[in-house]
């Protein structure tokens, strides 16, 4: 099969897309993914897709649409050779999807590239073509991919051609076509074989690529001591710097970011990380361990999954949840960060749980399982009814890692089950191994008690009960310093030009209890213009007769009266200090 992806209409931030196959069958169809791998979300690709045709006869023909994202060609026999054409918009900044504009062409195939129906594990032939008027305006662009290339020039246009790889694993290597900064490393494993890095930036920055690429490959050489070997050959960073954007999204041996561009390291970053660089370190840390966790070891039902179709599991608190308590501690066992700034991390970790008022009414398992409906499409009652699996499952990786500390005499942690579990992936013969809550048990039972794992597991991963961080840390050394945070009436408000804005309410707060909604703007507080500064005297006030106050609110157009009673809602907030060297190294 051969596709090729035409960026001629780059400023209309459209793809032109031609697909040469021969059918295997009468009536051929194609069809796009709903959802990309990594990310949890039914996301309709194939809304982006105009006017599917193909070659009949000497003559196009309209494709049958058959379902939402799949296509017939109804007049075709089996032996033909085929040739199919459509439009592609591009214009989403995020990592999941594509973006083509005058100055950068990046894209995931799943995106953009219809698979044939049966021939899905057929080699597919990729090029891109990049016209001439593109490099006019950006003429130091070049291509970033996980996917090897070769480059050929045509009058008009710059192809490049990518490797072979079969069609559906297509999906798994996005590109980057625009001006980018790029540096190289290498970084050894266990055996001694040399891993090519490749780390690309696109987008305006003043970064200090030198300083970023002393810091990323200490992250990277920490996890390949860690771990031994990886499961790929090289490896490519690509990362867009905007305003304000954040975000990640793994694949096979690359990943696309997306970052603030005030997240990159300055000219003059001191020796430990700003909290804002900590953060873009973290993100590459945290992509950069899911080649070995989520692409080479993975939940059972996403080791087949066609991206048609939502595939719930209750493991992502396995996947997502180890990462993002393992991200952050990679930083310290790389040395780019201390002691201090770790437990600052792992502190606001703690508090976003402790701010979370659903933090008992959902276990981790059910968190993940209803990622599909709930993380990825979180309202103002989110925290009120759920927590997340990536917050609390981080939290449940600690707790686990500081229990296998505990049982096995300090001999085996968190980083010993996810070597068990990769050494399953390599043992096996396409390099994966699917996970079930089962195989995870037998594990971790092969490293402490499984009476201690099952109690662990029904306690803090199917079941609710309440964490215990702070007594587990204390069996760690871990100093806890701890204050209480107040919401006045149990809201959250932004101050606009016509008043306050209701952001978030605690269900039983007394703003809540009284009628306020979110999205109510406050207008008037005891008959003052409200502000910030109003609400907080009105509370005071409340503090000493515990009178009912009067707010005046609009609720869409309408003028509505609340009559709201003293309230006060808290949460802890902790700072963390300390800690054994058997648990931070």
């Amino acid at each position: 099969m051969k596709y090729l992806v035409d960026f001629r209409r780059f400023s209309a931030h459209l793809v032109d897309v031609t697909i040469e196959f021969t059918a295997h069958q009468d009536a051929p169809i194609l069809w796009l993914p709903t959802w990309i791998a990594g990310s949890y979300l039914i996301r309709e690709f194939s809304k982006n897709i105009t006017l599917v045709q193909y070659l009949h006869d000497g003559k196009l023909s309209d494709a049958q649409k058959l379902s939402k994202n799949s296509y017939e060609l109804t007049h075709i026999k089996a032996g033909e050779a085929v040739s199919v054409h459509y439009e592609v918009y591009c214009h989403d900044l995020s990592v999941r999807t594509t973006f083509v504009d005058h100055t950068r062409l990046f894209g995931n195939f799943s995106s953009l590239l219809l698979m044939i129906e049966g021939q899905e594990q057929s080699d597919a032939h990729i090029t891109l073509s990049v016209p001439k008027s593109f490099f006019a305006i950006n003429p130091d662009a070049v291509l970033a991919s996980g996917l090897k290339h070769t480059t050929t020039q045509t009058p008009d246009a710059t192809l490049y051609h990518f490797e072979a790889v079969t069609a559906f694993d297509s999906y798994d290597y996005p590109f980057e076509i625009a001006t980018q900064a790029m540096f190289e490393f290498t970084v050894t494993d266990r055996h001694g074989k040399a891993l090519p890095h490749r780390f690309f930036i696109a987008g305006k920055h003043q970064a200090n690529l030198t300083r970023l690429k002393t810091d990323v490959q200490k992250i990277c050489q920490a996890y390949l001591d860690e771990l031994s070997t990886a499961p790929f050959y090289d490896y490519t960073f690509m990362t867009m710097a905007t305003g304000n954007e954040y975000g990640g999204l793994e694949h096979q041996n690359s990943t696309a970011l997306v970052t603030p561009r005030s997240d990159l390291p300055t000219a003059f970053e001191p020796e430990l990380p700003t909290d804002d660089y900590q953060r873009y370190l973290g993100l590459c840390s945290h992509e950069y361990f899911h080649a070995w966790w989520v692409k080479a070891v993975r939940p059972d039902v996403m080791m087949t999954s066609m991206l048609q179709q939502e595939a719930p599991t209750p493991l992502l608190w396995v996947f997502e949840g180890f990462t993002s308590y393992i991200d952050d501690f990679m930083l310290l066992k790389a040395g780019v960060i201390d002691r201090a700034a770790y437990l600052k991390l792992l502190g606001a970790q703690i508090n976003r749980y402790y701010q979370t008022a659903g933090r008992d009414l959902q276990s981790v398992a059910e968190s993940s399982f209803d990622a599909w409906i709930k993380l990825y499409r979180a309202d103002e009652n989110y925290t009120n009814q759920g927590v997340s699996y990536y917050n609390k499952g981080a939290l449940v990786a600690l707790l686990l890692d500081l229990t296998l500390l505990k049982h096995s005499n300090n001999r085996h942690r968190l980083l010993d089950v996810v070597r068990s579990f990769y050494q399953k992936a390599k043992d096996s013969k396409d390099g994966r191994f699917g996970m079930t809550h089962d195989n995870l048990g037998e594990v971790v039972s092969g490293f402490i008690p499984a009476a201690i794992w099952q109690d662990f597991f029904e306690n803090y991963v199917i079941g609710r009960s309440t964490l215990p961080i702070e007594e587990m840390l204390g069996d760690f050394l871990v100093s806890i310093q701890s204050t209480h945070q107040q919401k006045i009436w149990g809201m959250s408000t932004e101050l606009m030009s016509e008043g306050l804005k209701i952001k978030h309410l605690a269900r039983d707060g007394s703003a809540s209890l009284a009628g306020l909604s979110v999205n109510d703007i406050i207008i008037a507080i005891d008959g003052l213009k409200a502000s910030q500064k109003v609400l907080e005297t009105a509370s005071k006030g409340q503090q000493h007769d515990s009178h009912a106050v009067v707010v005046h609110a609009f609720r869409r157009d309408e003028l509505m009266v609340f009559e709201v009673a003293h309230g006060i809602t808290e949460h802890r907030q902790i700072r963390l200090s300390g800690g054994a060297d058997d648990w931070l190294g």
